[in-house]
C-alpha cells in the first residue's frame, strides 16, 4: 500500500503517452508548475465537466506558468475521441499500466449500489517548480475545482 502523498513530498516520477502531445514525464516540467489531475473515465458527466473547466482555463493557468494533464486509465484513442467531442485543450495521459494512477495513490476501492470494485479517485495534484508537490486535493467535487486550483496556482 502507498503511503498517501501530501505537500511537500516529492512527486513521484511519471511517463504518460498522449494522443496530441507525444510521451510526457515529470522531467519535462522541471522548473515549471504541473498540475496532474485525476479522473475515472472519459466522456462521463463528472470527467467531461472537469475537463471543460480545465480546458476553458488553460490561458489563465499558462499565464501562472502551470501545465496541465489529465490522466485516467482510458486508452490514446478514447482520449483522442474525448479530446475532439468537447474541443479539449489539454493533454490527456493513458495510463494504461496503472502505474501512475497507483504510485500517486488514486487507484482506490470505491462501492457503486452494494458493489465494491477498484477505480480511481478523482484527484489532482499540484506540483511546483521544484518537483514537490505543493497542494493536493482528494475526491474532488467539479463544480469550482479548476477555479480553486488555479487560484492556488497562482499563489505558488
Amino acid at each position: 500500500m502507498t503511503t498517501e502523498l501530501k505537500a511537500g513530498d516529492p512527486a513521484p516520477d511519471f511517463t504518460l503517452e498522449t494522443d496530441d502531445a507525444g510521451t510526457l514525464r515529470l522531467a519535462d516540467f522541471a522548473g515549471r508548475k504541473l498540475l496532474l489531475y485525476f479522473y475515472p473515465k472519459d466522456d462521463t458527466p463528472g470527467c467531461t465537466n472537469e475537463a471543460k473547466g480545465f480546458s476553458a482555463l488553460l490561458d489563465d493557468f499558462a499565464a501562472a506558468d502551470t501545465a496541465i494533464i489529465g490522466v485516467s486509465r482510458d486508452s490514446l484513442a478514447a482520449h483522442a475521441k474525448f479530446r475532439a467531442k468537447y474541443g479539449l485543450r489539454l493533454p490527456l495521459g493513458a495510463d494504461d499500466s496503472g502505474k501512475v494512477t497507483e504510485d500517486y495513490g488514486v487507484w482506490v476501492s470505491k462501492s457503486m449500489y452494494g458493489k465494491t470494485y477498484m477505480g480511481i479517485e478523482r484527484a489532482s495534484f499540484l506540483i511546483g517548480r521544484d518537483g514537490c508537490i505543493a497542494s493536493v486535493w482528494r475526491k474532488v467535487k467539479v463544480p469550482g475545482h479548476a477555479e480553486a486550483v488555479l487560484e492556488a496556482a497562482r499563489a505558488i
